[in-house]
């Protein structure tokens, strides 16, 4: 009997135009390019332009995906795009997207996880794929998070940037669901409310009406993020019975140098085999692991048979992992 796997079939990226880079930053705040650079190894950042929406972004990078995979977006079955930063409250951002796409049947709906956003969204897309709610999914990560910084508050307008990042993906008949099999093997998903003061937005709907500014406990979110995303991975590895050798690539969420660091190091792994974008791009919360990945694929780096990880946490706090063999 055939069983179904999710493939990934093409990828694309987009980042606005304008970059702000660290040394323009300490002209608005008190800080400094090394001050910024030797905390979180962030450069530069791009921030999107006055009128442009997360849901601009997202066509963006969803149309250079269907181009790579040729796929048509009236033969989508399904978007899930991940964002903490909707165009309007409702609807959903997606359907922005799939309106301009021309996909007419089907479900296009978001997923809010914040900085794990990407990997919850593959996650519900695998499911309902394997389920037959469709063939053709369009995933995607896109943040204008710019928009909800207090540009006064040195500790969080340095760490975040826009874009956005999606891959298609194929459900497609295989003989067997090994380790080896081209696809998405396993996405594992966690949250803990508990921490939830430590990464938050000062704002809502129904609390005080207001989009709010983004406040974080930058310690506390660093040392829960360093042994989350490590057991994150151990799990992904061991429900496939693999080990960190067997990784071609770990393409984490790009929040700070330092927590990408710190995870590749518990887990063995040397640099050379994480994909690290955070210098160009800073946090782009949902959209930073679609970023990172179609920045490998474009280069070369990751080529078909390779094992690549992908792991995130966010606020919540959120954190997962997805293992994917391209």
């Amino acid at each position: 009997m055939k069983a179904t796997r999710c493939q990934v079939i093409g990828c694309g990226s987009y980042l606005p135009e304008t970059v702000v880079t660290n040394d323009e930053l300490a002209q608005r705040v008190d800080t400094t390019d090394a001050w910024i650079v030797q905390r979180t190894g962030i450069r530069r950042r791009h921030i999107a332009a006055d009128g442009e929406r997360t849901s601009d972004l997202a066509l963006a990078a969803g149309r250079k995906a269907l181009a790579m995979a040729g796929v048509r977006g009236e033969d989508l079955d399904l978007i899930v795009l991940a964002t903490t930063t909707p165009d309007q409250t409702f609807p959903a951002t997606a359907v922005r997207v799939q309106s301009a796409l021309g996909m007419r049947h089907g479900a296009a709906f978001d997923v809010q996880a914040v900085c794990s956003g990407f990997v919850y969204a593959l996650s519900v897309a695998d499911a309902l794929m394997r389920t037959g709610q469709g063939k053709t999914a369009l995933v995607i990560g896109a943040e204008t998070f710019s928009r909800l910084l207090d540009w006064q508050d040195r500790s969080t307008c340095v760490l975040f940037g826009d874009g956005a990042g999606a891959v298609v993906l194929r459900a497609e008949a295989v003989d067997r669901l090994d380790a080896d099999v081209r696809g998405l093997l396993s996405t594992h998903l966690h949250s803990d409310g508990r921490w939830h003061d430590h990464l938050y937005v000062d704002g809502g709907a129904s609390s005080t009406g207001t989009i709010g500014h983004v406040r974080m406990n930058g310690r506390e979110v660093f040392k829960h993020a360093v042994v989350n995303l490590a057991a994150v991975v151990d799990e992904a590895l061991a429900a496939n019975g693999l080990s960190p050798e067997d990784i071609d690539w770990l393409v984490p969420h790009q929040a700070n140098r330092r927590i990408i660091d710190a995870t590749a190091k518990k887990l063995g792994l040397s640099a050379d085999r994480v994909v690290a974008t955070v210098e160009d791009h800073a946090n782009t919360s949902a959209a930073s692991i679609p970023l990172a990945l179609c920045a490998a694929v474009d280069d070369g780096r990751i080529r078909p048979g390779h094992l690549v990880l992908m792991e995130a946490m966010g606020g919540g706090f959120t954190w997962g992992s997805a293992l994917l063999r391209w």
